[in-house]
């Protein structure tokens, strides 16, 4: 679900780790365990792998000694902010077949691009890139769906333009729910640029307020830890 989704979507990135987002319940977590301990995998970070962890929305963090995964870091997560729950992340999966791998479950386009909506700056750049890579990939004749996925996501102005330009009553509906739409429709390009910065701080700062709650649990945590 992180920068590995993103190099198979054509968003080109280079990641050093592996973000999965995990079924969280006491079964698979015992079957995750067990994949992490075929990868001689030892925890890094705080805190550590447990359902309620999980379930609360922090991420726990390992780093793989096997041969062949050796230095790998591996990132878990159950839940996180602007996604559905595990259950719908999987119903809209995409699965990629990779050359020598075979089958690998990948979240959706649609679901990667809600995740990365963080207060990191590398995340909108790769969300621009995954917008691009899919228009590029389609092509004008996309379906229904995939044109309005476009329209509510783009963040190049001039694609957002040509999209306005060439789905005409699309962009008029979507105008109503996204500025940035609007000002597509009249062709203003500084007028979108002016929405996509609106549109990141909000974002940004919806951010901050989903990890405030958990930093400090995460802080109380590690204090108890250190009183052991």
């Amino acid at each position: 679900m992180g920068g590995q989704a993103c190099i198979l979507y054509g968003g080109a990135e280079f990641s050093r780790d592996v973000d999965f987002a995990v079924a969280v319940s006491p079964d698979n977590l015992r079957r995750l365990q067990g994949a992490l301990r075929d990868q001689n995998a030892e925890p890094v970070f705080f805190p550590p792998l447990s359902t309620a962890v999980l379930k609360r929305g922090h991420a726990c963090h390992f780093r793989c000694g096997a041969p062949a995964t050796r230095g790998l870091r591996v990132d878990v997560m159950g839940r996180m902010r602007g996604a559905p729950s595990f259950a719908h992340l999987w119903s809209r999966r995409t699965v990629v077949r990779v050359p020598g791998v075979g089958p690998v479950p990948v979240v959706s386009l649609e679901d990667l691009v809600r995740i990365k909506k963080t207060q990191r700056d590398k995340d909108w750049v790769m969300i621009a890139r995954l917008l691009e890579a899919d228009i590029a990939r389609h092509g004008w004749n996309a379906d229904v769906r995939r044109i309005k996925f476009w329209l509510s996501e783009c963040r190049t102005p001039p694609l957002l333009i040509e999209l306005a330009r060439r789905f005409p009553q699309h962009a008029r509906r979507e105008s109503r729910r996204r500025t940035v739409v609007r000002s597509a429709v009249r062709g203003d390009e500084e007028g979108i640029r002016k929405g996509l910065r609106l549109e990141q701080e909000r974002e940004r700062a919806a951010d901050r307020r989903y990890w405030a709650p958990l930093r400090r649990e995460l802080e109380r945590m590690r204090l108890g830890r250190a009183r052991l």
